[in-house]
């Protein structure tokens, strides 16, 4: 097998982790990838946190952010509640179901990465990013909208 054929087997086996990472989070927790940043998120930054600074965490545009926020409050998992101090405000929480939800979630694929990424040398890290990058330029993919949330689809388009 030459190398070409090696290289695109390797970008296939990452595409399937994180479907089949996707659909185990789905029948565990009930939630995609991208709601379960979005729950992680609010957590990180103590229950609260307004739609702008979730956004701007995810690298996604607010219009996203606003989508999964209102599919997060119609599954009962998040709220948006007006801000103590400053009434023009809306800030995003979890419901005590979200709460639970996210106890309960499995490790998701990106904390996995993360994990074996930072266990990496300096030099390993800065070479595969590279890499990465690379292979992002390669497919012409080096100015989509992208998060860090490993998932199989568009968080646009993203499945209830």
């Amino acid at each position: 097998m030459d190398r070409t054929d090696e290289s695109l087997i390797a970008l296939r086996r990452i595409l399937r982790a994180t479907e089949l990472y996707e659909r185990d989070l789905a029948t565990a927790a009930g939630v995609t990838p991208a709601k379960l940043r979005v729950m992680q998120i609010v957590q990180m930054k103590g229950g609260t946190t307004t739609p702008k600074a979730l956004a701007t965490q995810m690298g996604v545009s607010q219009a996203t952010i606003t989508g999964l926020v209102d599919k997060l409050g119609r599954d009962g998992l998040a709220e948006r509640v007006q801000s103590q101090t400053d009434r023009r405000q809306v800030n995003v929480t979890l419901t005590s179901r979200g709460q639970t939800v996210l106890d309960s979630a499995p490790d998701a694929l990106q904390q996995r990465f993360v994990r074996e990424f930072e266990r990496l040398e300096n030099w390993e890290q800065a070479q595969l990013l590279s890499s990465l990058e690379r292979v992002a330029a390669m497919l012409d993919a080096r100015d989509l909208d992208a998060s860090p949330v490993l998932t199989g689809g568009s968080l646009m388009a993203e499945r209830d």
